[in-house]
């Protein structure tokens, strides 16, 4: 076989390898193994394969990369550097260094280039299967669309990342949908930090993701530059069904260590650091990349990107002549625009409605008026209320639906919607019962850090989900989602809270949105409208001379009201402020917030029927539910666990006496 490599190409491999060693040394810290046995697979990726523009790598028709060994941040900056991003050699010397552009992991939005955030292994493959479902939709939502929507999704993974639960669950989800522009390559080092991999995974991976309905190439040698390059133009030929690429190295390759796990997580060092140039035969200065290197990407990546975009700007500027509102659409949905977009609240319900239903009307109202809306949950589309009628559900068949039969893959879920809000184009929500957001922490985690106005619906909020029992009655979930740093938690305590709380996750473009549902039905409240929940808090019910103020969210706002009403026939007078929001409200000037809140903290108290661990910045004294609950109807629980109106009214005369 001709190959279509030189030594040219062989050198500049060795110059990636060379950088890798020279910026892990500098920092005194970092992960070279990966790094040096899959940089072969990098440079043929960036030189021979990736559309995109390093000129204007927010282009949004660029292929997208997604490391998910995120750990192997050195290798990325070394590619986008000889590729000609914006990340220059003094940028690679303060790798890991205070506010450098090149931190410990790739951070998106922080370093051009970067397309995901990646660190926690296994969710960059679920934010890849995201970002490949987002390009299929969106190219199907448009007449004409693989005109202006048309790229693959690349992702590198290693053993670490396929032993996490979320990557099984996320390539289940990809094969299902047959998602033929996603190719996941698999740098198969055998190693993991603590020892070599078969101390805990031992699977036929060829089979296993043959089972998940993907195709599977493998590359029998890591530093074969022909193979590699033949593997990946073979992937793109499979347009029926997601490609892994199985690439077989040797960790810490060239190096002294080579084959050793002890490479993974610590700098080789100046004298093995020497040692492993030699046996590559790179003979430069430390941080020296050959002009013949950079040449290498300019004629080919370069060259490729600069085309491709000036054909995308063409492209671009003739649909816009033949399908004008189209464009507008388009061009909405990637500002995440709803302004021109008009659609009216539901009506309310004359008789207490469930905020899980209120949420379902709106949603049905916002699906069938803004266009590139997308999401669903995670198989309790019935309880959560996601469903769209009519909708056939997102697929193969149907890539222009906008609803989204997830699976019970709560995880997944929530760390592929992060990866359809990194590509772009879409407004998305997914949704699951409160207590299984521990199931997606993490990702709503990463939502936070990415900045990503990612929408969670979770229903059955407390203790009055009843019959389930504890296994499904939140108790800790809600505090832990308050403690989660960007993240918006909204607790509606009627409909018109619950439609306010739905408009403003909408509005929202730089972080997660949670809004906190029940199950049981609530009454419709006097004051509540968007304004008031926008500030956070509001006085319910404003008593002059108030003994007391009772704080509550979601359905304990009337358990309070009721309360209030019981304590006032003994001569106790207590206002109720609502609080949808403690982060709307912690944000409010100071005078604004001591015009809701007026009374000291130790004459207010917060009542929930979960955690009360974040009410006592608010109050002294708190009616909170801090065990786990019970299997019975939902009011005999609430009667057991004290949360009737004559049992906490009895508690705060308690209190008061």
């Amino acid at each position: 076989m001709i190959s279509h490599f030189n030594e040219k190409d062989a050198l500049a491999v060795s110059a990636i390898r060379a950088l890798v060693i020279d910026e892990i040394n500098k920092a005194n810290s970092g992960h070279p193994g990966m790094a040096l046995d899959i940089a072969p697979a990098l440079y043929v990726l960036y030189k021979n394969h990736i559309v995109a523009d390093p000129k204007h790598p927010e282009w949004i028709n660029r292929d997208r990369f997604v490391l998910s060994s995120g750990h192997n941040s050195a290798l990325l900056y070394a590619m986008l550097h000889v590729a000609g991003y914006e990340v220059s050699l003094d940028d690679i010397k303060q790798f890991r260094q205070l506010n450098s552009k090149t931190p410990g992991h790739p951070e998106f939005g922080w370093t051009k280039g970067v397309d995901a955030t990646g660190g926690p292994l296994g969710q960059g493959v679920a934010q890849a299967v995201g970002m490949a479902m987002a390009e299929e939709k969106i190219r199907a939502s448009y007449a004409e669309g693989e005109k202006i929507m048309n790229h693959y999704t690349y992702c590198l993974c290693g053993d670490g990342c396929l032993e996490e639960g979320i990557a099984q669950e996320a390539i289940s989800l990809a094969g299902m949908q047959k998602l033929g522009k996603l190719i996941l390559i698999y740098d198969k080092n055998t190693s993991t930090l603590d020892g070599p991999t078969s101390n805990s995974m031992t699977e036929d991976e060829v089979l296993r993701f043959k089972a998940m309905q993907w195709n599977v190439i493998e590359v029998k040698d890591g530093n074969d530059l022909d193979e590699i390059d033949a593997a990946l133009t073979e992937a793109r030929k499979h347009s029926d069904a997601p490609t892994m690429i199985l690439i077989n190295t040797v960790i810490g390759y060239g190096s002294p260590k080579a084959g050793s796990h002890t490479t993974h997580g610590s700098p080789l060092g100046e004298e093995l650091g020497a040692a492993t140039k030699k046996a590559l035969g790179f003979d430069f200065p430390p941080f020296t990349v050959p002009e013949s290197t950079y040449a290498e990407f300019d004629e080919n990546l370069g060259k490729r990107g600069a085309k491709a975009y000036a054909d995308y700007k063409a492209a671009y500027a003739a649909y816009g002549k033949a399908h004008p509102e189209e464009l507008k659409v388009f061009e909405a949905a990637f500002k995440r625009d709803i302004s021109a977009f008009k659609f009216a609240d539901p009506s309310v319900a004359e008789k207490p409605e469930a905020t899980r239903n209120s949420s379902g009307r709106m949603l049905v109202e916002v699906a069938a008026n803004i266009p590139f809306t997308f999401g669903g949950s995670a198989d309790v589309a019935s309880s959560v209320k996601t469903a769209i009628p009519g909708d056939p559900g997102f697929d193969a068949e149907h890539r222009s639906a906008k609803n989204v039969n997830w699976g019970i893959r709560e995880f997944a879920m929530a760390a592929a919607q992060n990866g359809i809000l990194l590509h772009g184009g879409l407004t998305t929500y997914v949704g699951c019962f409160l207590v299984f957001s521990d199931y997606m922490k993490n990702a709503i985690r990463m939502s936070a850090i990415q900045h990503l106005p990612a929408i969670y619906l979770f229903s059955h909020d407390s203790i009055a989900v009843g019959e389930d029992g504890p296994t499904h009655e939140p108790i800790e979930q809600l505090v832990a989602l308050r403690s989660i740093p960007g993240v918006e938690v909204l607790r509606p305590a009627d409909t018109k809270e619950c439609f306010a709380a739905w408009r403003l996750a909408l509005e929202t473009k730089d972080h997660p949105v949670c809004l906190i549902l029940s199950r049981q039905n609530l009454r419709n409240l006097e004051k509540s409208s968007l304004k008031t929940v926008a500030d956070g808090a509001y006085a319910e019910k404003k008593e002059e001379n108030a003994d007391l103020e009772l704080i509550a969210s979601g359905s304990e706002v009337g358990l309070a009201l009721d309360a209030a009403a019981l304590l006032k026939e003994k001569g106790i007078k207590a206002s109720v402020i609502s609080m949808p929001s403690c982060e709307r409200f912690d944000k409010l000037p100071q005078e604004k917030k001591d015009a809701i809140i007026t009374l000291p903290k130790a004459k207010r108290v917060a009542i929930e029927m979960l955690s009360g661990l974040s009410w006592y910045k608010y109050a002294d004294n708190v009616i909170s539910q801090d065990e786990f609950g019970y299997s019975a109807p939902a009011g005999e629980v609430m009667d057991v666990c004290g949360f009737t109106a004559e049992k906490v009214a009895a508690k705060i005369a308690k209190l008061i006496a």
